[in-house]
């Protein structure tokens, strides 16, 4: 069982410079999709697929369809859109502590 399951569609993120919106959404067993649209996909596409598998793998989600529209964020941006949106469409209402973030290995 994902320690974070998918029950609704959530978003987080913009779409404005060094920014990246991903919107997730449920994907009954079929494991984790990525839509990616970047400007900079060729060059930073794969890298930003890994930081998001690798975010969703440490939250426990298994199964999720993501559309993500990069603006050139950083890892760390990736990072914490991808727990907010999947702390969102968990309907959790847990209180993030975003100081650990990086304790915690995501």
């Amino acid at each position: 069982m994902d320690k974070f399951t998918i029950k609704k569609q959530a978003i987080a993120g913009t779409v404005e410079s060094s920014d990246i919106q991903i919107i997730v959404d449920q994907n009954a067993n079929n494991g984790i999709e990525i839509e990616l649209s970047s400007s900079v996909a060729k060059q930073y596409g794969r890298r930003i697929r890994e930081v998001i598998e690798e975010t969703l793998s440490n939250l426990g989600v298994q199964n999720a369809k993501l559309v993500v529209e990069d603006k050139g964020a950083l890892d760390c941006t990736i990072k914490a859109r991808t727990i907010a949106v999947v702390h969102r469409a968990a309907e959790m209402t847990q209180t993030i502590d975003w100081e650990a973030i990086e304790e915690w290995n995501v």
